[in-house]
């Protein structure tokens, strides 16, 4: 009986899916470079507020910065709608290309921009410039590996390929943040606030050429090249979506609501919220999300893997139904404890990498070819510049006014609105893109 079934030539044997390892980190380390830069602001603003603002009045100054950050994401929805229709008519990687070397030339400019002691309000005139170049370039940089990663998928593999752009985008927060914790243990407050921020922006420009370098190796997606004409003829892609695609772009607007609080939730608000206003240790703050990060990063892959096997509302449910219920007990663990900040960033960004993980994938199944990097650049950035641009003043505001707490109610709100607009979406695992 055995030696029949090896004889019978109906018995096929399929042999597993071998990653194009290459291409992905190619383009991977070209995504990681832009958030490392993007990131790097956020982490490092506490220091170097007082450099582009009045120092007399240090809340006032964080304010400036975090309002300077919150306003460069209002260009990000214009990024996202240029380069992505850039990308949709000239190739997703010559788009790429442009994004990266506008983020690292925003990042090497304020590494070298004078302080408001030397040039007044020139200074965060000039850092305001340079933050809406970086902003236009992340709209733009999202949509567009989004695009790139989820075309070169084979359908049931989608989540995996799709993995990897929150791998890279974790990778380069981690990085920023253990750099966070070398420069915090080696330089003295003075020091920090003087040049040690200057040391992170610098980094950042510098791995942006390597980032170019590494991207000009990628191969066009055949779904573009095949779509391309196609593209050329489509007026009006913005209304496009609109007109034809209403349920994916309010579909794509819920998600991304909860999806970019809990990214800014973690990643950038919570750092200056516990170092100002819990007085937590500013090392022991750059630790735990270090090790928060590195869990994330460790997650990314097996989750998108498992949403090429369950599919991808199940995560989606699980991940926002968490948030609601979590977010605002997590809050109260945010103390000068190296333990409880620990708690919290494992926690929170155990739970976010179950959404990261398919990002792309769910961005991309929900528009067509010709519209793809349009649709997802104009609504999944404006949505960005809304909710999580304005996260970092927001929680700023509150804890000055007194009510920290508001804010993760505010997070636990969208949680909840997220997870309804989830239950009517279709699974999309194993589909062929539109």
């Amino acid at each position: 009986m055995a030696e029949a079934v090896k004889q019978d030539p109906t018995v096929a044997t399929r042999e597993p899916h071998k990653l194009p390892v290459k291409t992905l980190v190619s383009a991977s380390i070209g995504n990681a470079v832009e958030w490392f830069d993007w990131t790097v602001y956020a982490t490092f603003v506490v220091f170097f507020a007082g450099q582009f603002f009045p120092s007399d009045n240090e809340a006032l100054a964080l304010v400036g910065a975090t309002s300077a950050y919150a306003l460069a994401f209002f260009f990000r929805p214009l990024g996202g709608l240029l380069l992505g229709r850039f990308a949709d008519l000239r190739g997703r990687k010559a788009g790429m290309l442009l994004t990266i070397l506008l983020m690292a030339g925003g990042s090497m400019v304020i590494a070298i921009l004078p302080t408001y002691e030397q040039v007044g309000w020139l200074a965060p005139i000039l850092l305001l410039l340079a933050r809406i170049a970086q902003g236009m370039s992340l709209g733009g940089e999202v949509s567009n590996a989004s695009a790139y990663l989820g075309e070169i998928a084979p359908p049931d593999h989608r989540g995996r390929y799709s993995s990897f752009f929150y791998v890279s985008t974790g990778s380069a927060l981690l990085a920023a943040s253990l750099l966070g914790v070398l420069l915090t243990s080696t330089l003295d407050t003075d020091q920090l606030e003087s040049y040690g921020w200057r040391i992170a922006f610098f980094i950042g420009g510098l791995l942006g050429l390597i980032g170019m370098w590494l991207r000009r190796s990628l191969v066009e997606t055949e779904q573009f090249e095949e779509n391309a004409e196609k593209a050329r003829a489509t007026k009006h892609p913005l209304l496009q979506t609109i007109k034809h695609h209403p349920k994916a772009v309010g579909q794509l607007i819920a998600l991304t609501l909860l999806n970019t609080l809990s990214y800014y939730t973690f990643f950038s608000a919570l750092t200056p919220f516990a170092i100002t206003f819990r007085d937590a240790d500013k090392t022991d703050v750059f630790i735990a999300l270090s090790i928060g990060t590195a869990l994330f990063v460790a997650l990314c892959y097996p989750f998108g893997k498992l949403s090429d096997r369950f599919g991808r509302k199940p995560q989606l449910l699980v991940w926002s139904g968490a948030m609601a219920v979590l977010i605002v007990p997590l809050s109260f663990l945010v103390q000068d404890n190296l333990f409880s900040l620990i708690v919290v960033f494992c926690t929170g960004l155990g739970l976010y990498a179950l959404m990261a993980s398919l990002a792309p994938a769910v961005m991309s199944e929900l528009f067509p070819t010709e519209l793809r990097a349009t649709g997802i650049g104009a609504w999944y950035n404006l949505t960005v510049a809304t909710f999580g641009g304005t996260a970092p003043l927001v929680i700023t505001w509150l804890s000055d006014a007194g009510h920290p707490l508001w804010f993760f109610w505010y997070v636990a709100i969208a949680a909840a609105i997220s997870f309804t607009v989830i239950l009517t979406m279709r699974e999309t695992n194993g589909t062929e893109l539109r």
